[in-house]
């Protein structure tokens, strides 16, 4: 055996940066390795938006050093599938952050706390009754998997693959930012919804743009794979001359891998937490990441801990937008939760907050949709 570790990290993404973090900051003797197969800087095809609930998440980390730097998008401009267009601007503002920029400078604040950065591509885990052993050769006595829902690590321990029907696709590209004030603007389309396209300014006179809709979408569309998502996002969004269009899987949290007891736990993208309202994932990634460093180290059965951990902050968040995605698979209900947040701020909150944080269904909201959908 070649080394020995308290926690492996697989996967140095924000997930397993907020896991390696988290496990230094709960107990800072701890010996953290941190792997990926990639060197950092690396490009990841994402959206780039942080939300304010993510910064929250990076304080509690330590880490808001990280992003004291970028320009705040105030606005937000949204299009219905049906038309109905509502621009407010947020109580909180968000950052718009290249994940070139933004893991690096995690994976930098997690070797800054005591984590060990090291390359490698994974291959085998075992799971013994001291702990795990990783291709033979590390020892650790928890390990966490951050390295995506069609990670080794994932498929190692027996978690089902994502179905298709839990899988959205999204096409990511830059382009020049359209003039004036930043905002941030999501077009939806009912044609094949769930389906929209996006341009978040990222401050440095580009904005990233792109489109996403449900896998099984996407293979029964006439042009099929990178020419129809290519072609829907110039249609959504005409006169964009993107770049660097990059196509990447969304594993939706209305099906997840189930939390087990034991010495391996997953985060982010491995256990499928992707809001299947908006496609966010960072704030997930970061919270998860945050709770499974913690139980890593807190001694006991870190499987059970971090179970609790997660379901205390995220249960009745992920049945609400479960519960919304399945709702909305009608358009019309959509176009009525957008005309309801133009009329009511206080549904907008809501909105915002399920697509964006953990926020749950709310008696505005409520409301808000009955009074667009009922006759009065």
């Amino acid at each position: 055996m070649r080394d020995t570790w308290d926690v492996v990290v697989v996967g140095a993404g924000p997930a397993g940066a907020a896991a390696a973090m988290s496990a230094l900051r709960t107990r800072p003797d701890a010996r953290v390795l941190l792997l990926d197969r990639a060197d950092f800087p690396r490009d990841k095809s994402c959206g780039d938006g942080i939300a304010p609930q993510a910064l929250d998440e990076l304080a509690r980390l330590g880490a808001a050093e990280v992003l004291a730097d970028r320009v705040p998008v105030r606005r937000l401009r949204i299009v219905s599938p049906g038309g109905v267009e509502v621009a407010t601007t947020l109580a909180r503002p968000d950052v718009v952050v290249p994940r070139l920029v933004f893991d690096a400078r995690l994976v930098e604040a997690a070797v800054r706390r005591g984590a060990v950065l090291e390359r490698r591509t994974v291959r085998r885990l075992a799971v013994r009754p001291d702990g795990v052993v990783l291709d033979g050769q590390v020892h650790a006595r928890v390990v966490v998997g951050a390295d995506g829902a069609n990670g080794v690590v994932r498929r190692q321990v027996g978690a089902p693959k994502q179905p298709d029907g839990a899988m959205a696709v999204a096409v990511r590209g830059y382009a020049a930012a359209p003039a004036g004030e930043p905002e941030q603007r999501i077009v939806m389309t009912a044609r094949d919804w769930p389906a929209y396209a996006w341009s978040f300014p990222t401050g440095d006179g580009t904005a990233n743009v792109g489109f996403g809709m449900l896998l099984p979408s996407l293979r029964a569309a006439p042009r099929g794979g990178r020419e129809e998502l290519h072609g829907r996002l110039a249609e959504l969004l005409p006169g964009v001359e993107a770049e660097r269009l990059v196509s990447h899987h969304l594993p939706l949290s209305t099906v997840r891998p189930p939390l087990r007891p034991g010495p391996v736990l997953l985060a982010g993208d491995a256990l499928s937490l992707i809001n299947p309202l908006t496609g966010e994932g960072i704030f997930y990634a970061l919270l998860s990441g945050r709770l499974a460093g913690a139980a890593a180290v807190a001694g006991g059965d870190a499987g059970t801990a971090y179970a609790a951990a997660l379901r205390a902050e995220l249960g009745r968040h992920l049945r609400h937008t479960t519960l919304l995605a399945r709702l909305t698979a009608r358009p019309a209900l959509v176009d009525a939760g957008v005309a309801a947040a133009a009329r009511s701020p206080r549904a907008m909150d809501a909105l915002v907050e399920l697509g964006l944080g953990r926020g749950l269904i709310t008696p505005a909201l409520v409301g808000g949709l009955a009074r667009q959908l009922l006759p009065v």
